[in-house]
């Protein structure tokens, strides 16, 4: 971000007072939420190591963006530096968009550390925001970029105050009405619609996820977050309408969602192309977002269960293994000569990019995982995700151990308990059909529910609850109606999706030219040193003919190979960490040998 001119930009605002001539450095509007979402993953990280130097950069920058605030509390770069008037370029502008990432940085900072300084930047720069928007007010619309919403609401539990809260449902209630149609594409040779800005139509009343598939999720991340405030029925049903419709027809194997380069965009039902999937890596945090805020709201575990497939696959995907290096994209097909439209786009992993969205909020999601393991209520403990740590409440607590998802052994010592009776909940993935449960190495007859294993007792210390799921290799077929794959499988173990990746393969052959032979068992081993010690699937494959005699390839059914080709054993790798060797041609769905007759 020194050397994108991020952190300039703020100096140069900061600066402004001294006479100093504005210059704002970089391409987009919204540059000062790379710098927000840093520094939100920089402030959940400091809970692990608060004496660091990480603490010193962490209040360098406060500090800076303090200091760049304006005296009537507006913040925003671009606009300080020279851009238009400000909250005249509500489509482009991001200026709502950043100063959500800004009250999220706030939220953070401040349960880390206790200070207030970079809240008080937040609620002012809030404070001036309410002053600006709203019905009589200077400007009754939306921002292009929805983000200020569930931003607010993160702010309202921070400070109790209502105001925020009440803007964020002004906001929220406002999206829909076109508020954006005039003039929002000012600068593109392209209008986006008003689906793209989330504007073409209420939330209540949407029955499908469109648009810019960031945009659409945060905004109903945002809805979700004041349902559970409000409690109210009708945009509770909503949310769970289009979550519906996001994962029945509009969602990859990996959790990955937006098919569409153009724009950035949801497809239409069913449009999922493995090989020119955009997936963004900012969409997957953002569909990790919504489905935890509705597994909050709802309490039911596939929304969790979501929340799992995402982070493994779709997610993790766009981080490289050095921790430095990063996806824009997740497609599940890569081919060995493709050649991406732009950088940004490309399904090779960089050090950074032009457009440097994904990073930064990858960071912030990563530093913030402990959040999304577990939750507590009156009656007890419930274990969403499962990873070695201590989870609890203020009077049962329990310390996890566990090595998934490479083994399926999850056990739970309680640590400390009340006298009177609980409830310890703990998720049954969906891909899980075989498991058993003990309490203290017996066998307990388990309560589902909602896809929660519910163990209700009166527990005390030194309590062992032992979960085994099993894992084991498996194939998984498409929707019938995902015409893109149809044909293919997809080896999966666990929660994890596997590939075939060519540098795995004998002699580097192309996983293009080779059909998964069903009637083979799958197999598993650990190579030392691969990938960080992975478990890797083995399967029998069959290379596929090629075409007809002369030129033409295509030929009469009756008349195309019968035969089998000839058998090749096939190593598959975790998705989640394809592209970090040297590059060759990728792919999640494989043709089923025989499928072509």
């Amino acid at each position: 971000m020194e050397k994108a001119g991020n952190l300039a930009n703020l100096r140069a605002a900061a600066e402004r007072s001294t006479g100093a001539p504005p210059v704002f450095t970089g391409d987009f509007q919204f540059q000062d939420s790379d710098v927000y979402k840093w520094l939100e993953a920089a402030c959940w990280q400091l809970a692990d190591d608060p004496g660091s130097e990480l603490a010193a950069e962490v209040e360098r920058t406060v500090a800076l963006i303090s200091a760049a605030q304006r005296a009537d509390g507006y913040l925003q770069t671009y606009y300080q530096l020279g851009g238009a008037q400000e909250w005249t370029e509500l489509g482009w502008g991001h200026e709502l968009y950043c100063a959500g990432h800004l009250m999220q940085a706030a939220v953070a900072h401040h349960r880390a550390t206790g200070g207030r300084r970079l809240l008080d930047v937040a609620c002012r720069l809030a404070d001036h925001i309410d002053s600006v928007f709203g019905p009589g007010k200077q400007v009754d619309a939306v921002c292009g970029h929805p983000e200020i919403e569930t931003a607010l609401i993160e702010l309202y539990r921070a400070t109790d105050e209502i105001r925020y809260l009440d803007l964020a449902r002004y906001f929220l209630d406002r999206r829909g009405h076109g508020t954006l149609a005039a003039g929002a594409d000012r600068g593109h040779d392209r209008d986006p619609g008003a689906a793209y800005w989330q504007d073409h139509t209420p939330i209540r009343e949407a029955d499908e996820v469109a648009g810019h598939a960031v945009r659409q999720l945060y905004l109903l991340a945002g809805a979700a977050d004041l349902a559970i405030e409000s409690g109210e029925p009708g945009l509770r049903h909503a949310l769970e309408r289009l979550w519906h419709d996001m994962v029945a027809t509009r969602t990859y194997l990996t959790g990955g969602v937006g098919s569409r380069h153009d724009w950035e965009s949801f497809g239409d039902t069913h449009e999922l192309p493995a090989d020119r999937a955009y997936a963004e890596t900012c969409a997957a945090i953002a569909s990790v977002h919504f489905s935890w805020r509705m597994a909050l709201l709802t309490g039911d575990a596939r929304y969790s269960d979501l929340v799992e497939r995402t982070l493994f696959n779709g997610f993790l995907s766009g981080v490289g293994l050095d921790g430095r290096t990063w996806m824009y994209v997740n497609p599940l097909h890569h081919r060995s000569r493709s050649q991406e439209r732009f950088g940004d786009q490309s399904a090779h992993r960089t050090p950074w990019f032009r457009c440097a969205c994904c990073p930064p909020n990858a960071m912030r999601l990563l530093a913030s995982l402990h959040h999304y393991v577990a939750t507590t209520d009156p009656g007890g403990l419930q274990l969403h995700q499962y990873a070695t740590g201590a989870y609890g409440g203020e009077d049962l607590t329990v310390r996890v151990a566990t090595a998934y998802p490479w083994q399926g052994t999850v056990t739970v010592t309680v640590e400390q308990a009340p006298d009177t009776s609980r409830t310890l909940s703990l998720r049954l993935p969906s891909w899980c059909t075989d498991h058993t449960l003990t309490v203290n190495d017996v066998a307990t007859h388990d309560r589902q529910e909602n896809g929660w294993l519910r163990v209700t007792r009166r527990f005390r210390p030194g309590d062992t609850i032992r979960l085994d799921l099993a894992i084991r290799p498996r194939l998984t077929v498409p929707p019938p109606l995902v015409d893109a794959v149809r044909g293919c499988a997809a080896i999966e173990r666990g929660p994890l999706v596997y590939c075939l990746e060519q540098t795995d393969q004998p002699g580097r052959l192309d996983p293009d030219t080779v059909a998964l032979d069903l009637t083979e068992p799958l197999t598993e081993q650990t190579p030392p040193g691969l990938l960080g010690n992975v478990v890797t699937v083995g399967a029998t494959g069959r290379v596929l003919p090629g075409g007809g005699p002369g030129p033409w390839p295509y030929q009469r059914h009756d008349r195309a190979p019968r035969e089998e080709g000839a058998a090749v054993r096939l190593t598959a790798v975790p998705y989640c960490a394809w592209a970090n060797r040297e590059p060759g041609a990728m792919r999640v769905w494989v043709p089923v040998a025989g499928s072509r007759r």
